[in-house]
């Protein structure tokens, strides 16, 4: 069977999405497997497990959208050098009306608001992320994100 382009970059973009958070499966989640777990349900110490290059486990619902690398704009705008900056302020990327107009700095506290749950902090924004539950999963998230440069 043979599959377009547009219908390929569709499904790579819809695959994308839907690690960015969807909603938990409960017939799935009530069969015991221990592969329906989703990572927002697996151990704080397992979600803040940092691998060789500091980058926390948590951190790869992110990376579904985001780019670590300065200007590599995936789903979502390049991580790289956001804390610390405002809201909808990262260079090449398409922002929402939504987040140019939310007014937020990046820092500690609002990183951990939004991560908590993104679409309440900022309805309207193109984030479809449901939210990292695990406060030490977030803090980990945003300690890493303080290292990109």
């Amino acid at each position: 069977m043979r599959v377009s382009a547009k219908t390929a970059v569709a499904l790579a973009l819809a695959l994308g999405l839907a690690a960015c958070g969807a909603p938990k499966d409960d017939a799935a989640a009530d069969s015991g497997s221990a592969a329906a777990a989703t990572p927002a349900e697996t151990p704080a110490a397992s979600a803040t497990t940092a691998d060789a290059g500091g980058k926390p486990a948590a951190f790869a619902q992110c990376a579904a959208c985001h780019s670590t690398e300065k200007g590599k704009m995936g789903v979502g705008p390049s991580l790289a050098g956001v804390y610390g900056t405002k809201s909808g302020e990262i260079a090449g990327y398409a922002f929402s009306d939504a987040m140019k107009n939310a007014n937020l700095t990046w820092d500690d506290a609002t990183l951990d608001k939004y991560l908590t749950a993104p679409m309440k902090v900022v309805p309207g924004t193109k984030m479809t992320f449901a939210g990292l539950s695990d406060p030490a999963a977030r803090k980990a998230v945003i300690e890493y994100l303080k290292t990109l440069k």
